[in-house]
């Protein structure tokens, strides 16, 4: 019998908030529990969809939460991604404007969603760059500034 999606993956979500999921086949076997028989391809492809990461806790046991409770800010791996990713940043008005190697700016803007900066009012993604919205100019350059020392990009090339 077939899943719908988005009722496996609310699942997942529920599981991976309410349990400690520290794999793929332990979420696997928590929806055979709840009656949903699924693949570790599949759940592996949900995660992706879902922003679903891996986090050490405090006792240094892994386990997945959704990207949305990952606490203050974005995890290491994110920064690590954002860092990697980033190339340059500028700002137009209220919009800051990154671009990133190419295929890497979704992954990027996951990141920097996960950041949870007060100015940060949606971001955008295509293939190598991300729109971000601020409330205001001042708004935008001060992330910019934020963004720069964040991405460790050096802020002497041209355009930043």
């Amino acid at each position: 019998m077939r899943n719908a999606k988005n009722p496996r993956q609310s699942r997942i979500l529920q599981i991976v908030k309410s349990q400690n999921i520290s794999t793929q086949g332990d979420l696997v076997e928590a929806l055979k529990e709840a009656g949903m028989l699924v693949t570790q391809a599949t759940v592996s492809r949900d995660i992706k969809e879902l922003g679903i990461i891996k986090v050490t806790t405090a006792s240094g046991e892994l386990k997945y939460v959704p990207m949305a409770q990952t606490g203050e800010g974005a995890s290491g791996r994110f920064m690590k991604v954002f860092r990697e990713a980033v190339t340059s940043i500028h700002t137009a008005d209220a919009l800051v404007i990154i671009k990133t190697l190419p295929g890497m700016a979704q992954a990027a803007a996951s990141a920097l969603d996960s950041m949870h900066l007060e100015a940060l009012i949606g971001t955008i993604a295509g293939d190598d760059t991300i729109f971000v919205a601020t409330p205001s100019k001042q708004d935008a350059d001060e992330m910019k500034d934020h963004l720069v020392t964040v991405s460790q990009i050096d802020p002497e090339l041209p355009g930043h």
